[in-house]
Parts: C-alpha cells; structure tokens; sequence
C-alpha cells in the first residue's frame, strides 16, 4: 500500500471509529490526485489532512480536479507532469457549482474591489502606502492577482485571498474567503466570526454590533445546539435559538432558497454617505422579513423596520444632507477647494458619514443600540455641531464671507426645529418637560 494511502487508511477508520465522518462508498480518487498526493502528504501534510476531512474528499474531489488548467492559461503552470494553476477561482468552482458561483459574481462581495479605486484607495496609497494597502485594504477588498513573466505571482497581490480578488482568469471574487480551503466547510461559513475578518472596525463594525446585540449574545449561549455542520441549515426547522450573519443574508428558510448573493436581502445601502433605498427593494426588504418571521410575529418585525426607517431618515434628514449640502455651497463660493482632503472641512466631513454615520445605521439595522447611540448618532451629532459647523464657520470667516456664514445657519439650521437648541440654547420649558416626564417613568430624580 502506498505511504499516503496507509496514512488515509488510518485517519478514515478513525473518523469513522469516531462518528465524524461518513465515506460515500462510491467516493473515488482519481489517479492524477493519487500522485499529487504521494508528494504533498509528506510536504503539506496539513493541508491533506483539512481535505481529508472535507465534502470533496467523500465525493471524491482532490486537487487534480480543482486544480486542472490549461496550456495558455495565464497562470497555468508545468507541475511534474500535469498543467495546474495555483488559484482556484469562482469560475473554477462553477464546474460544479454553477448556480453558487454566479451568485456570488453577480454579488456586492464581487465587486468588493471596486472600492480601492475611491477615496479609500486614495487615503490607503497616500496616507498609509503601497505595503498597508497590500496587507490591510486588499485582504479583504482583494486585490488584482498579477502574473509575472516567470509565471509566479507578483507578491504585491498574492497571497491574497480577499473577497473582491480579482484572479488570472478574469474572475472576480474567492470562494475560500468563506469557505476556508481545503476543508470548504459549510459549517465554518456559517459562523459569525468568518464575517468578522472583514467587517469590524471603526467604519463597518458589524460583527461588533453583532456581538453586542440579543442575536449575537444567543448565539454565544446556544452555539453547540444550532447544527451548523448540517448539510441542510433551514432557519426556524433546523435550528431556533440564534441567527448568524449567514441566516439573515444567505441561508435558507421555510419560504427562501440558499444564495450566494449577499444583497439579495438589502433593502437600504447603509454604506454611502446618504443613505436610499436600493434597486427593486421592496422585494429585497420582503425577503428579509422572511427570515425574521423564522423567530418573530409580524407586527414585531415591521415595528423594527419603523424604527430603522425612521433612524435612516433622521440621520439623512438632519445630518448627513446639511453637511453634505453646506460642503458642495462652500466649494461653489471658493470658500474651500473642489479637492478632496486638502480642507479641514473634507475630514470631519469623511468621518461623520465614513465611520460615525456608518457606525449609526448598522447599529439600528442589527440591533445594536450602543453603536446606534453612543458610538453613532452621539458622534454624528458632536462632530456636526462642535466641530464641522464650528470650521464652516472659520473658513467662511477666513474667505471674507460673513454674510454666507449666517445664509448657511438660516438655510440649514434655524429652518429644522431639531438643530434650535444650536442658536437658541436649550429651552427652559422644555428641559423640565423631560425631567417631569423622567421622572414619572423612573420616579427618580434626573439632574
């Protein structure tokens, strides 16, 4: 018996000893794979071994099968004897998942690397420089895998393995962002924690909101009774106590099929300096529902989608719109230039919507009311009234223009009943109002 196969032999009669896997008795492995495996289970045992335990490896699916190219290919490389090439892109994979495999490229996870050719690009390359943004920006937005003539990769984009990564063949995306290679598990993928390498942090804190939030805190109670190593994961018959980022935005339920396109469910873009609603939503939004009605009645769940609208609306309405409004007005009257990041005025402006807005609306969007408040609307509001209108009016100041100082304080300002406490003060009346009213609710006292 050859030395890779007594291995195999051993760990297959101990998983199944052991009640963690089942071998497909119709499972066989080619003859190409066979002889990768005589090599790399000596040199990368690791790797074998997360295969071993994989779907593929009870199907019968080793590295000859995803690894095949063809002579031409830009990264098709001469192995002993075979044509492979390194990277297993989604096109790859659609040999045989085609219908996960165009969702995903149809996906805002596709498209992921779009975002470095923006100001976040900008500020990466100027600010930080090539080596930050090559192991920070594109791990998670991906990078353009680029060939050298030699046939190796330039290690300026590899290894990456970020979500908007786009690959030799012209594909965009990586299946193994999600499902780690070589064990691809299902299970791993539904997990919080896979979402987190990318979305966290000061801008896009979800997994944060996450664990602060009720979802999060049952998941940490109840993580062992969600049978997430199932192959079918249906929300609301196969488990109950907690939803992961995969249930909401992915998985199936009673009603919805399991895709691979994470905006299929996305009523509002919460990313974007104002939010709106996003292309055919109303459909979007009743998909969403679905799958809280999996756990919740409806009049709960359309109460919570109130209240997000009106969070939406408030921080649109009464923040982001005036900023973004007097900034545009300041650039037209030469007040501050038309460049990006060269006025102070461009960066309390980058912050209130890039990270605190952010910050806002995914935190009312996933339930997590420190984020919404503190850590959102809070910082939203300070930075508005103690530090951008403050600098608006320094620079209008600084250019001469008193008088557009004052247009802008009439214009947006004193015409919203909500920003009076900024020119008037506090009213009196209405401070005691709230302290009656605390008062009763509480019956305390409220300095």
């Amino acid at each position: 018996m050859k030395k890779w196969a007594k291995c195999l032999y051993v760990f297959t009669g101990a998983l199944v000893l052991t009640g963690f896997l089942a071998v497909s008795a119709d499972a066989k492995i080619s003859a190409e794979t066979e002889q990768c495996l005589e090599c790399h289970a000596e040199r990368m045992p690791g790797l074998i071994e997360q295969w071993q335990y994989s779907t593929h490896w009870q199907a019968g699916i080793g590295c000859y099968e995803c690894h095949a190219a063809k002579k031409g290919e830009v990264d098709a490389l001469d192995h002993n004897g075979f044509v492979v090439a390194t990277i297993v892109s989604p096109r790859d994979c659609a040999k045989c998942h085609p219908k996960e495999s165009a969702e995903q490229e149809a996906s805002h996870h596709a498209k992921a690397g779009d975002i470095l050719n923006t100001n976040d690009g900008l500020l990466g390359q100027t600010l930080g420089g090539e080596p930050a943004v090559a192991v920070g920006c594109r791990q998670c937005h991906g990078s353009i895998v680029k060939v050298l003539e030699d046939g190796s990769f330039d290690p300026a984009t590899w290894p990456n393995t970020g979500i908007g990564r786009v690959n030799p063949d012209g594909s965009k995306g990586t299946c193994s962002a999600c499902h780690t290679r070589h064990r691809f598990s299902k299970e791993q993928s539904r997990k919080p924690e896979v979402c987190g390498k990318c979305h966290l942090g000061p801008d896009h804190p979800q997994i944060e909101v996450y664990n602060e939030s009720k979802h999060g805190i049952l998941y940490r109670a109840f993580e062992d009774k969600l049978n997430m190593d199932k192959p079918k994961w249906v929300a609301g018959e196969d488990y109950y106590d907690a939803p992961t980022c995969s249930t909401c935005h992915i998985s199936a339920t009673p009603n919805l099929p399991v895709t691979h396109d994470v905006g299929t469910r996305l009523s509002w873009n919460l990313r974007a300096p104002i939010s709106a609603r996003t292309s055919d939503w109303e459909k979007k939004l009743s998909e969403m529902k679905d799958v809280c009605n999996s756990c919740h009645g409806d009049s709960f769940v359309s109460g919570f989608y109130r209240q997000l609208d009106e969070f939406v609306d408030l921080y649109n309405t009464k923040f982001a719109l005036p900023a973004r409004d007097i900034r545009a007005l300041l650039m037209d009257e030469g007040v501050i230039s038309k460049a990006n990041f060269d006025d102070k005025i461009d960066w309390i402006w980058w912050e209130l919507w890039h990270h605190e807005g952010r910050r806002a609306r995914h935190g009312a969007a996933m339930s997590g009311p420190d984020y919404a408040w503190w850590h959102g609307i809070y910082d939203v509001a300070k930075h508005f009234y103690t530090e951008y209108l403050p600098e608006v009016e320094e620079a209008c100041a600084k250019a001469g223009k008193h008088a557009l100082y004052d247009q802008i304080i009439a214009k947006y300002i004193d015409s919203d009943p909500r920003h009076a406490w900024y020119t008037q003060g506090f009213d009196p009346k209405k401070v005691e109002a709230l302290k009656k009213y605390y008062k009763d609710r509480y019956d305390q006292k409220v300095d």
